[in-house]
């Protein structure tokens, strides 16, 4: 049914594309020369364009994952303060761009560093092809800028290290096993603004995958079995996304390739100082409205991306 909804949806898509492009040349036919029809017709003609690149976008997104929700984590690197700012400053411009595409997100775990930021953060963008269009964004972003926390005012350079996983439910994820055995639970008081619960009952699980040494952890629900839940779905899409770069390893070391380092790999650069430019490493696509991409304009670079792991 799901799959059903979706090609449905494209169908209207394109429906509404081909409606909009007959609609304007009957204008152009009967109002020849009118102004008004004119900018009516130049309307139709910039919503179809819109249309019609995200009908292109969305043609990239043929993996095996690409149409599931995301789990993104963002983890301060170096950079002290500085770094642990910037994982703020990051998971603000990942959520205004969620909203902006249409995406719902849900903050499920995060760790607030002791003079401002946020050490680490894990959160859910959810909707079709999330995962696809995030997948970009995995790897190290560095940041440059004056910084606020230095007295003296002078230039820091800071990282923070972004991690996308695609949203697996249980039913997708025949080729894992997870044994309760294998499982260590820990429970503890959630952090945060609190309220009527949280930080008065240990709600929040740490789950620890000890054959992995994959730890995931939940505190944002309101019940301890609710947190359990979200954990072990983040767990799940953990080691299903180990288990695709194990076989994209060996496949790579097949192919003589040299496997990319995820967490050691810059992706892309944002420089505030001393003059406003963000630069992706991987497309060399850049722009000097640092700003806007801070504020959630990420397509500049997404984009380019899916054309290039296409090609």
């Amino acid at each position: 049914m799901k799959e059903l909804a979706d090609l449905r949806d494209e169908v209207a898509r394109m429906d509404g594309i081909a409606r909009a492009l007959g609609d304007s040349r009957e204008l152009l036919e009967l109002f020849a020369g009118d102004s008004a029809a004119d900018a009516e017709v130049e309307g139709n003609l910039e919503q179809a364009a819109r249309a019609l690149d995200e009908l292109e976008m969305a043609a990239n997104f043929d993996g095996e994952y690409d149409s599931h929700g995301a789990i993104v984590s963002i983890n301060a690197g170096a950079g002290g303060v500085d770094a642990a700012d910037w994982t703020a400053m990051l998971l603000r411009m990942y959520l205004r761009w969620a909203d902006r595409s249409g995406f719902s997100t849900q903050i499920v775990d995060e760790s607030e560093a002791e003079e401002a930021g946020l050490k680490s953060v894990t959160f859910f963008v959810r909707g079709r092809n999330a995962y696809g269009m995030l997948e970009s964004e995995r790897g190290v972003h560095r940041l440059v800028r004056l910084s606020p926390f230095d007295a003296a005012h002078r230039r820091h350079t800071s990282f923070s290290a972004v991690d996308v996983i695609p949203e697996i439910e249980a039913d997708e994820a025949t080729n894992v096993e997870i044994k309760p055995e294998d499982l260590r639970i820990e429970t503890f008081k959630s952090g945060g603004a609190g309220g009527q619960y949280v930080n008065k009952t240990e709600s929040a699980v740490r789950i620890i995958h000890e054959p992995s040494g994959i730890v995931v952890a939940s505190q944002q629900e309101r019940s301890q079995a609710q947190n359990r839940d979200v954990a072990m779905n983040i767990l799940r899409a953990k080691l299903v996304q180990r288990t695709i770069e194990e076989r994209d390893a060996k496949l790579s070391a097949l192919r003589g390739e040299r496997a990319a380092n995820e967490w050691g790999s810059q992706i892309r650069s944002y420089v505030l100082h001393p003059y406003q430019m963000v630069k992706d490493h991987r497309t060399d696509v850049e722009t000097g409205n640092a700003q806007g991409v801070l504020d959630g304009d990420l397509d500049t670079f997404i984009w380019p991306y899916l054309q290039r792991r296409r090609a």
